[in-house]
């Protein structure tokens, strides 16, 4: 049904613009992003809309269209949480059909047997009967098969014997619960019989009947291999269990089915029993299916992408104000050096952006702070004013300082530039004195993360020097 519901969506969705820096294998999810935004920006108008991601959106990319940046930001969200629920429906549906490939029960109650080389196979039943319910455990044996080999394996199964067959008892002197008596033990190829002298309180399958008091009895093991036979006798204690009616009830259940079992050994097809007590029997086959699961958690975690990115989008732009605080200092000092230098205010941003320039197309990093000096000249050469450029350029910021450097040239312009330089070097000193400060604490914090590093290096260094002394001692 998922997988439905995205082939619809991709084909309503064919229409839509991908971009061209979009990834190839998000581009179909993109797509159909794009279409459910612009369907629910219909509907739902203002649903999108939240005045932090849109300040921080149009802080991160001064100049671009806010509308356009805003959908291609809500879009690439919904593009990742679709993607990823569509990984959740693959590998639920891989988890779905991993379960239902492992039923071997069918409609008509049979159980289709593996071939010996493939081995036993355990599978889980329900029995319904009337309004009750029981859940076993089975082991489904293989089809049974001669092999070769030789009298030592045989020997050394015997040894194992015992314990293999004590099952949940300590041993086989203190017997409460039922034994494990199987046709074949933990991998060895070999076929065990079992007979009981008193199969009224200890069965030839290893069921143990109630007993008041401590008895005796001693089963037989016929061991056949390739040909090759062994009589082995076992004495088992048994002990008097407390047993609840639903313990018995289930233990003659699990009885009639090895009986069942050991019945149709010898055929391809184990056909379990249809009554119990009078009673019709509803058989059910319990597999572990985890796609509902799976397409739960794709969902949660498609949500929680889609709202993370919020946090992560104002993680941009504290690493971006960040990077601006740091570069205050420079751009000052360089308005001094080319002001004092009898440059004009706008020159020397135009200086300023064109050097900018000229090393991004040699392969520099990109600055925000020189960013923003050159939207601000691109804002003069389209035939904004120059005090309303400089007031764009502070605001733009979101800084403090910058918007203080903002005011400082917008009043020169209404002013005169009597004053300017003087003015730009207390402002200089001031940035200076403010990033010598932060450096300072930048430091000391930095010396803080370092201490557990320098405990654990002096504790290695102690280890080296006491380890070799004591040894000597």
């Amino acid at each position: 049904m998922t997988m439905i519901c995205f082939v619809l969506l991709l084909c309503l969705a064919g229409k839509e613009d991908a971009g061209a820096e979009t990834a190839a294998l998000l581009k179909p999810f993109y797509k159909m992003a794009m279409y459910l935004y612009k369907r629910i920006c219909r509907c739902f108008p203002g649903r999108f809309s939240s005045p932090q991601v849109e300040k921080d959106l149009r802080q991160l990319h001064p100049g671009e269209p806010a509308e356009y940046v805003k959908t291609d930001y809500y879009v690439k969200k919904g593009a990742v949480g679709l993607a990823v629920i569509f990984a959740g429906a693959l590998l639920g549906a891989a988890a779905r059909f991993n379960a239902e490939s492992g039923i071997i029960l069918g409609e008509d109650r049979s159980i289709t047997r593996s071939g010996y080389e493939e081995g036993n196979r355990e599978i889980n039943l329900t029995a319904g009967y009337g309004e009750k319910q029981m859940d076993f455990k089975i082991e489904v044996e293989a089809l049974l098969l001669t092999g070769e080999e030789a009298d030592a394996l045989v020997d050394e199964f015997l040894e194992k014997l015992p314990q293999y067959m004590a099952g949940k008892n300590d041993s086989l002197d203190n017997v409460t619960s039922d034994l494990v008596l199987e046709e074949t033990y933990d991998g060895f190829p070999v076929s065990v019989n079992w007979e009981s002298d008193n199969p009224g309180l200890l069965s030839s399958e290893g069921q143990v009947f109630s007993v008041e008091e401590a008895a005796e009895v001693t089963l037989t093991a016929h061991v056949s291999y390739g040909g090759r036979e062994r009589v082995q006798k076992l004495t088992v204690r048994l002990m008097p269990p407390e047993l609840t009616e639903d313990e018995l009830a289930y233990r003659e259940l699990e009885e009639m089915l090895k009986k069942s079992q050991g019945e149709s050994v010898s055929l391809a097809e184990w056909t379990l029993p249809a009554q119990w007590r009078g009673e019709d029997i509803i058989w059910r086959q319990a597999v572990e299916d985890k796609s509902l699961l799976l397409w739960a958690a794709a969902v949660a975690a498609a949500v929680m992408i889609f709202f993370l990115l919020d946090r992560d989008l104002h993680g941009q732009l504290e690493k971006r104000q960040k990077i601006l605080h740091r570069e205050y200092a420079e751009i000052v000092h360089k308005l001094v050096l080319y002001v004092g230098a009898g440059m004009t205010v706008r020159g020397t941003f135009q200086k300023l952006a064109g050097d900018y320039e000229a090393k991004c197309r040699n392969g520099n990093k990109r600055s925000p702070a020189y960013e923003e000096i050159l939207y601000t000249c691109r804002e003069l050469h389209s035939g904004v004013s120059e005090g309303l450029s400089y007031e764009h350029f502070g605001r733009r910021t979101g800084l403090q300082e910058y918007i203080r450097l903002s005011a400082l040239l917008t009043q020169n312009l209404k002013r005169g530039n009597s004053t300017l330089l003087e003015r730009l070097r207390e402002e200089a000193d001031k940035s200076a004195a403010e990033r010598l400060q932060q450096s300072k604490k930048l430091g000391e914090e930095a010396g803080t993360k370092l201490l557990v590093p320098m405990v654990l290096m002096l504790a290695v260094v102690m280890a080296i020097i006491m380890i070799p002394a004591m040894s000597n001692m």
